[in-house]
């Protein structure tokens, strides 16, 4: 986003800026949404069952993506008491990342719409550079929070798919070593080791899948 300031296209930093927001608090509503729905309340409770970015937003991960391009939002608190089934967990995981795959699909579709239909003020160039990070931003959370490391939303999905042996093994390194395996992976990343350059390639890749229209 600073690139994009320096360069002096303040209003698309602007844009990009605003697609984050947006995309992040629908990824913690989506685990708001569905934690209620599996019978714990506690995000609820807490103001987090809204799509109103001052509840999500955190200043400091915010600014965080702006000057570095890794972030995050205030994780939504759940209480596994409530939980009204032994899989809640899994679903609730995968509730953020799927609400950002719905997005992407909402959006990779209005941009291409935008091409072949008149749409007016879809047409403009603005909103073409918004439709476009909309889709692309979306993607990149998706399979970002989907890496099973740390505190992402895929350690919590990865022990659903493991032999309850492995799994547990899995549990115990993650809580041990995760959280430093993914500052590892940032860190790098900031010293310009491509490390998560294949995620935005697949998200660039998979864009052209979710085409529908």
């Amino acid at each position: 986003m600073l690139h994009l300031i320096m360069q002096g296209r303040v209003n698309e930093a602007l844009l990009l800026l605003i697609a984050i927001v947006i995309s992040l608090s629908f990824h913690e509503f989506g685990h708001a949404w569905t934690a209620k729905k599996f019978g714990d309340n506690t995000a609820e409770r807490m103001g987090r069952l809204t799509l109103n970015p001052v509840a999500h937003i955190d200043l400091m991960g915010l600014l965080m993506v702006a000057v570095i391009g890794f972030g995050y939002a205030k994780p939504v608190p759940t209480d596994p008491r409530n939980f009204n089934s032994p899989k809640a967990s899994l679903w609730i995981s995968a509730a953020g990342p799927g609400m950002n795959l719905i997005l992407a699909i909402i959006f990779v579709n209005l941009w291409v719409a935008s091409y072949q239909y008149d749409f007016g003020l879809f047409s403009q160039a603005g909103a073409q550079f918004f439709m476009q990070y909309m889709a692309f931003i979306n993607l990149l959370l998706m399979l970002f929070n989907l890496l099973p490391i740390g505190p992402l939303d895929g350690h919590y999905i990865l022990p659903y798919f493991l032999p309850r042996d492995l799994a547990y093994k899995y549990v115990q390194w993650n809580a041990h070593y995760g959280t430093m395996a993914l500052f590892g992976f940032i860190a790098l990343s900031m010293l310009g080791v491509p490390v998560f350059s294949f995620l935005m390639g697949v998200a660039g890749s998979l864009a052209s899948l979710l085409v529908i229209i």
